[in-house]
């Protein structure tokens, strides 16, 4: 009998045992290839024999030195490397363990900048419908995702939640993609004014939605128009890119892709790529400066910030990614697996859209393709095709509630960065084998 909390009580999880390039492999020798990276997390694939050096090394010289007596070698660096490469003007690291962490420290900054230069009634986030930035409660509450919310909707502090830019439901057929991306944006302006503009400290947002919706990116022109009514309104911008930054989309920050930057950058999953728990918040010069000039103190920590040897983790991968090529190599691989998706399944009858940027793709599956009519939840469709897409040996990312939490469902992929062009064969293949056997018979 195990004693480990699972995830799932229902149906206990094979043990896996081994991980080599883009495949895992089972107690009983079956191998699955990653067609997910987990949860959009195993960027360099598994077994890389220099990030597993680098922590080898780290933990050997020193595995663990709290960050209220020390720095680390390993930190620096790593903010170091990350400030180098980031848009705009951020310019601070902090160093933490994952992707709720990151978006817990975005909020906290957001609100201690505007405490500390004197604006308190600046308290407002404005937020997205089917967004996902964690499971801490900060990080929930900031979320619009319905269903994660429900229970827990007592516990969660007020955040409100605009629409989301989603072009394949939400733009008429009497507008362009850009004239959909700058309507869907003035939705932010529209809640600022309601709200007050001199009360609202952030927006937060994914550059490409992840898990709630599968590889959404924005309309054409929509961040630019949301960078400038955040400017026009003093209102900070944070940008969700756990799942889809670190290289995933074929740009090391996502929001590269469109032309803009963050005040404040939240990292993590391809960060550390499976190797160690690593997180980052990354914030600008300005709000920074404001509270050094101020209490010299973020009210704010967690016992292992700026862990040495995720930090030496964190630097090797990041070497990978950007002198290595591999931020590279996912866009041109993303788009040979755009291709090989769009070959088996742009003219499938339940799938209604397929979407994303680099090797961060999502395929939305619908009951009428025509009509856009997603299935009866009820049916459990995503659940179905998790199961039988595992069966046939592929890892996979499929969610329901693609529309509003309850409704619709769609299959995120975005395997490793090293995938081969004849493993995005397989891919496909053994997609369309799970959704044959998943999808609902008239």
């Amino acid at each position: 009998m195990s004693h480990v909390f699972p995830r799932s009580m229902t149906a206990p999880p094979p043990r896996a045992v081994r991980g080599e390039g883009c495949y895992l492999y089972d107690e009983n020798g079956k191998a699955y290839l990653d067609g997910s990276g987990g949860a959009a997390v195993s960027c360099l694939g598994h077994g890389d024999p220099d990030v597993i050096a680098a922590i080898r090394a780290q933990a050997g010289a020193l595995a663990f030195a709290h960050t209220g007596f020390f720095t680390s070698e390993p930190a620096e660096a790593l903010a170091d490397a990350l400030i180098a490469h980031a848009p705009g003007r951020l310019d601070r690291v902090y160093l933490v363990s994952g992707g709720s962490e990151a978006a817990e420290a975005a909020i906290k900054l957001a609100r201690q900048y505007f405490v500390e230069t004197g604006r308190p009634e600046r308290r407002h986030l404005i937020a997205r419908r089917q967004s996902y930035h964690g499971n801490t409660l900060g990080a929930l509450a900031a979320g619009g995702n319905a269903w994660r919310r429900a229970q827990f909707a007592p516990l969660l502090v007020e955040v409100s939640h605009i629409a989301p830019c989603y072009e394949y439901m939400d733009r008429r057929a009497d507008e362009s993609a850009e004239e959909y991306g700058l309507r869907a944006a003035q939705a932010l302006e529209d809640e600022i004014e309601r709200l007050g503009p001199e009360t609202v400290m952030a927006f937060m947002a994914e550059p490409v939605v992840g898990a709630t919706m599968g590889a959404v990116p924005a309309a054409p022109g929509y961040y630019r128009r949301i960078r400038e009514i955040c400017d026009r309104h003093g209102v900070l911008l944070i940008l969700d890119e756990v799942m889809c930054g670190m290289g995933r989309t074929g740009h090391l920050f996502a929001c590269e892709a469109d032309g803009i930057a963050p005040d404040i950058a939240c990292i993590a999953k391809g960060l550390g790529a499976g190797y160690q728990p690593v997180g980052a918040m990354l914030c600008t010069d300005t709000i920074y400066d404001a509270i050094a000039a101020g209490s010299g103190f973020f009210q704010h920590g967690h016992t292992y910030l700026g862990h040495p040897v995720a930090a030496a983790a964190g630097c090797a991968v990041l070497a990978k990614l950007t002198e290595g090529g591999l931020v590279g190599r996912a866009a041109r691989q993303g788009a040979a697996l755009r291709a090989a998706l769009e070959a088996a399944f742009g003219r499938h009858p339940h799938i209604g859209d397929i979407r994303g940027r680099g090797l961060f793709m999502g395929l939305e599956i619908v009951a009428d393709r025509g009509a856009k009519t997603p299935f009866d939840p009820a049916l459990g469709t995503a659940k179905r095709l998790k199961a039988a897409a595992f069966e046939a040996g592929l890892i996979c990312y499929p969610m329901g509630g693609t529309r509003d939490g309850r409704h619709g469902d769609h299959v995120l992929l975005a395997p490793p960065f090293i995938i081969e062009d004849a493993q995005i064969g397989e891919l496909v293949e053994k997609l369309s084998t799970a959704l044959e056997a998943a999808l609902p018979r008239p």
